[in-house]
């Protein structure tokens, strides 16, 4: 499974980006598996932010981002879009997106994840 994460930048506070995770090489025919997103900031721990089971749309956001961000996914694009609105400068971190095989259910412990993608920077500054 390849992971291919895009959609960071640098946004003023209160601003919005959109994330995006795409998923490909997979040789499941459940579509059960889950994608999820986890944020890292310099010097400081790896912390999950939201994840998505494809199959039934099931989420789990993290209490810091619950009513600010939205996870959503395309099944036909095997792909996985995390929406950011009213950002802090506190969100600011590098992104990655992760693949737990199916089946799964939504949560954001990392060790279950199988696959990870590459970061993707977001930086939220005035």
């Amino acid at each position: 499974v390849q992971l291919q994460a895009s959609g960071g930048g640098l946004v003023h506070p209160g601003g919005s980006l959109r994330l995006s995770c795409a998923a490909s090489g997979l040789r499941w025919s459940s579509s059960s598996y889950a994608i999820a997103w986890f944020r890292q900031a310099p010097g400081k721990e790896r912390e999950g932010v939201a994840c998505i089971v494809f199959s039934n749309g099931d989420t789990y956001y993290a209490d810091s981002v619950k009513g600010r961000f939205t996870i959503s996914r395309d099944r036909v694009k095997n792909t996985a879009y995390l929406q950011m609105n009213s950002l802090k400068p506190e969100d600011t971190a590098v992104y990655y997106c992760a693949f737990n095989e199916p089946p799964a259910v939504p949560h954001l412990a990392a060790y279950e994840y199988d696959y990870w993608g590459q970061g993707t920077q977001v930086t939220v500054s005035s």
